[in-house]
């Protein structure tokens, strides 16, 4: 039952084109032996040793070759310019959270490279230019310490909501310092709580207790890199003081604490073993301790309102004698899972379609807000709670368009919702939940010229006969002669979908130079619900790959490209699909743009947080998931001889999540082989491009700099 993203959330892996993937202990078998296979000789593993001096003297050479190339390329300077544009523009929608009272924001603009939290009351935040206060200035706390701190969000205890746990990272990598900053005096409490860098997870307990998971010492982190051990920090003590309340084991994916609340004061704390990525074991702390709560392996926890509490199995469930649909909205009575939380009684919320998906949902103090997706558009739900169940009303929002929760309060009915589409400027609006009331409060103003430009959304067959959707943004009256410089993107795992969305530098620096843009709606994501993500699991993943094939073939059978004009990108794990279709197709593409990949399947769960992802991908040590990746990772399926387009290959050296490795070792070995490649490694930045906007403004003009080279010439 992750509440976490996947390897980098759908959302995150767009904006890296923009600018803008874890008492009582309860010990699962440990995983079995594996048996005397060898892998395969690696004469690239010194390239692993991330900070190590040969290692960074060969990054610095492939980047001066690459920027040698790109960065002198006519093209470039206007389109870094206008990407810097749109990175640092002022007039940017300032999306708000709900905190103490007021509304924050975290803002990054030209003079706020690294950032600023700032806050302004509800009701001016609704004028056009509201009142900001800063809160924390990231830039300057930054030069004041000599750091280069990026700003990794703020953890408050509720509901008085006025201290605050900020989390803070040296460079962007997932590791944070942890430090308590009082809203109300405007300053870090002196004195208070500290938590020195680690991967970790902070919990409140009360005012002055922690729950914190986090690197203990030796031993008490996962093969995967997170912690597995809860402990209770009280105010004032030290590290070692800490009173421990829950043990998993070293072969868990993480283990943490989180804490569920309603509008009504109602609350509850708990522990998510995460057994592996997409599995865990949920356990209610009581004053007796831990106690197991009957939820299937496979669920995700969506919150509570008026003392019921959300979940959405991703698995068929059976409970309260029915069997219920994975994927479908349910509610638990909290009292009665406190009283018996090993045997839950679900009443249904919502059971979506066949062509339908839950996307989000989120709470007010009396009503419940479900985003979800009908043949990937947007749609967005009120739902009450009643002596006889739920009511329904659908809100009034774009219908070709993506739509999500902004910010929800839980002391009263006011909600910001959003919408979004591959046109249309991003657009917030105010909710009242209570009357329904919808008001467009801002808009995102156009970043680039779209009256020339058209959406149609189209569906390819894939190999075993399924209809696989996807969206063709491209210039009203294309020709379809296969001439048409064309981007097809897509992700494909850890169900996480891709839906319409504006993306500035997108259409800026590719849709108005004529550009033709792809975005696949491929397996493995979340886009038809859980069994979308399903089919394509460990040694099933060739569909996945199948499925992204299948649309270049059906643009080009259609006329809108050809292999000559058809680039591809992708990133984190859609990096991996890259490498798949770079290795599997290289008849079909001219550009493919691997963004911090996964490359070396052999070699994953040993890099750095890759131990977390077998669930979604097997492990070496069972030989049917093995023998799948012998033949399918890319690092080991590159072949000397065969004409393979020209990659752009980059990463980030703070990458601590999936890991610069990767990206390294197969350039080199594209190097070995005498084949052409473009190898950048951003050196701050974490799972992401870059640490501040200029930075992720440069990767994404060296991007579309690469396209338009291989593409457009």
């Amino acid at each position: 039952m992750r509440l976490s993203t996947a390897l980098l959330s759908a959302s995150a892996l767009a904006l890296l084109t923009s600018g803008a993937v874890m008492a009582a202990p309860v010990t699962p078998a440990a995983p079995a032996a594996a048996d005397s296979w060898t892998p395969p000789a690696d004469p690239y593993l010194w390239l692993e040793d991330v900070n190590g001096e040969r290692a960074m003297t060969w990054v610095k050479a492939e980047n001066a070759k690459t920027l040698g190339v790109l960065e002198k390329d006519p093209r470039f300077p206007g389109l870094y310019q206008d990407a810097v544009k749109i990175a640092e523009a002022k007039d940017k929608i300032a999306y708000p959270g709900f905190l103490h009272g007021q509304i924050f924001n975290f803002w990054q603009d030209a003079d706020h490279v690294q950032g600023i939290w700032r806050k302004t009351s509800y009701y001016d935040y609704a004028a056009a230019s509201p009142s900001w206060k800063t809160v924390i200035d990231v830039d300057a706390l930054s030069k004041a310490e000599g750091k280069h701190w990026v700003w990794h969000g703020a953890n408050c205890l509720e509901p008085a909501e006025r201290l605050c746990m900020v989390s803070l990272s040296d460079g962007g990598e997932d590791a944070t310092t942890e430090r308590e900053f009082d809203l109300d005096t405007g300053k870090f409490v002196e004195g208070g709580f500290v938590l020195p860098t680690s991967k970790q997870d902070v919990t409140w307990q009360d005012m002055d207790h922690l729950l914190v998971a986090r690197d203990w010492g030796p031993g008490t982190m996962t093969e995967s890199g997170y912690a597995y051990i809860v402990k209770r920090l009280a105010r004032g003590q030290s590290l070692d003081q800490a009173v421990e309340v829950f043990r998993g084991t070293p072969h868990d994916v993480s283990v943490r604490s989180f804490e569920m609340r309603d509008g009504d004061g109602n609350h509850a704390l708990f522990i998510d073993q995460g057994v592996s990525f997409f599995e865990s074991k949920i356990f209610l702390l009581t004053p007796t301790g831990p106690k197991p709560v009957g939820l299937p392996l496979k669920a995700s926890l969506h919150g509570m309102v008026k003392g019921r509490v959300l979940v959405e199995p991703k698995q068929d469930w059976t409970a309260g004698g029915k069997t219920w649909a994975a994927g479908t909205l349910l509610s638990l009575n909290l009292a009665e899972l406190k009283a018996d939380p090993a045997n839950l009684k679900p009443t249904l919320v919502y059971a979506p379609g066949p062509r339908e998906a839950i996307e989000g949902v989120s709470s007010t103090r009396d009503h419940l807000l479900v985003a979800g997706y009908e043949n990937v558009r947007g749609r967005l739900y009120v739902y009450t709670p009643t002596a006889k169940g739920w009511t329904k009303k659908k809100l009034d929002l774009p219908d070709n368009a993506s739509v999500g929760v902004s910010a929800t309060e839980l002391t009263s009915n006011r909600a910001y919702v959003t919408s979004t589409g591959f046109l249309d400027p991003s657009a917030l609006y105010s909710l009242n939940t209570e009357s329904g009331a919808l008001t467009k409060t801002k808009s995102l103003p156009p970043r680039f010229d779209a009256s020339g430009a058209a959406v149609e959304q189209h569906e390819a067959t894939s190999t075993d006969g399924t209809k696989i959707p996807y969206f063709l943004v491209h210039p009203k009256g294309m020709k379809l002669d296969g001439s048409n410089p064309t981007i097809q993107y897509a992700y494909g795992g850890f169900e996480s979908s891709l839906t319409p969305g504006y993306n500035a530098s997108l259409g800026k620096l590719w849709l108005e130079h004529g550009g033709v843009y792809v975005l696949a709606n491929i397996r493995g994501g979340g886009e038809f619900g859980p069994k979308w993500h399903e089919a394509g699991l460990k040694t099933k993943r060739q569909i996945i790959y199948d499925d992204f094939a299948a649309v270049a073939k059906d643009l080009i059978a259609r006329g809108v490209t050809s292999p000559r004009r058809l680039g591809i990108e992708g990133g984190s794990n859609g990096g991996l699909l890259m490498g798949v279709e770079f290795t599997q197709h290289p008849e079909l593409w001219n550009a493919v743009d691997i963004q911090v990949p996964l490359l070396d399947m052999i070699r994953f769960e040993k890099i750095a947080a890759g131990a977390s992802w077998v669930g979604e991908y097997g492990s070496m040590s069972n030989p049917d998931e093995r023998a799948f990746w012998l033949k399918n990772s890319p690092y080991q399926a590159l072949k000397a001889g065969v004409k393979y387009p020209e990659p752009l290959v980059w990463t980030t050296t703070k990458d601590d999540r999936v890991g610069p490795q990767h990206a390294r070792k197969f350039a080199a070995r594209l190097s070995e082989m005498g084949l052409p490649y473009l190898y950048y490694e951003v050196t701050e930045g974490g799972h992401g491009a870059g640490a501040n906007l200029k930075e992720r403004a440069r990767t994404t003009a060296l991007e579309y700099t690469y396209f338009l080279r291989k593409l457009a010439d």
